[in-house]
């Protein structure tokens, strides 16, 4: 049965985009940026943002940016956590492509219940990475972020293996799916042109591929 929601659904997607938007701004979001990312007006996010203040979920001093309290990360990491489960399921069990998810899961993650996301994570044998290779948090709310390199940090004749993305946009997964580089697939760097930057790599030691510098720079690689 579901519990009644402590949040709405318009609290938590502002409280997950602090939380991304977190680790390139570490001394407060600015508004600017939430307004980007949720596609709305910064006016929007002002009103949004002294709401959550008001419930101690976040912190804000105007000019300095808003921080996630201990409470509002946690309900922004456990939406992520229903989220990045969900887009699992759809993906493993309902043969989903990765591009097609995102939004399901978007309407998915907002569904008030521990028990069956619990039961939903045991049930997936309790994955570590979604289908993007983003970590999944798990039950107590720890999530190890990567540590990883983007395909755009390889030097020449270096290797890695295609561990995740940065960019979830249906177009960009789109674009990989059709060049073959999907999670799990080893390239190397044997070319970098110095004027834009843009690379051509070697997929699984057998086709040619040039990318731009924007494809790169949102392929995340495990270096060999």
């Amino acid at each position: 049965m579901e519990k009644s929601p402590l949040h709405s659904i318009s609290e938590e997607n502002y409280l997950k985009a602090i939380f991304a938007l977190t680790p390139t701004s570490p001394s407060g979001v600015s508004t600017n940026d939430i307004a980007k990312r949720l596609d709305t007006k910064a006016a929007s996010v002002t009103d949004m943002i002294k709401k959550l203040a008001d419930k101690k979920l976040v912190n804000y001093k105007k000019y300095q940016g808003v921080k996630l309290t201990n409470e509002g990360r946690k309900v922004a990491i456990s939406t992520l956590r229903k989220h990045r489960l969900w887009e699992y399921f759809l993906v493993e069990k309902l043969h989903f492509k990765w591009d097609e998810v995102h939004e399901i899961a978007e309407y998915l993650e907002h569904i008030n219940s521990d028990v069956l996301i619990n039961r939903l994570d045991d049930f997936l044998g309790n994955p570590e990475f979604d289908p993007h290779g983003d970590p999944i948090p798990d039950k107590d709310g720890n999530l190890t972020p990567h540590q990883n390199i983007t395909l755009n940090d390889l030097q020449k004749d270096e290797s890695g293996v295609i561990v995740g993305v940065k960019d979830h946009s249906s177009a960009y997964l789109k674009f990989l799916e059709t060049n073959g580089l999907l999670l799990g697939i080893n390239v190397k760097v044997i070319d970098i042109q110095e004027f834009d930057e843009s690379v051509k790599i070697i997929v699984n030691q057998q086709n040619e591929i040039s990318l731009s510098q924007k494809a790169s720079k949102n392929l995340i690689i495990r270096k060999l």
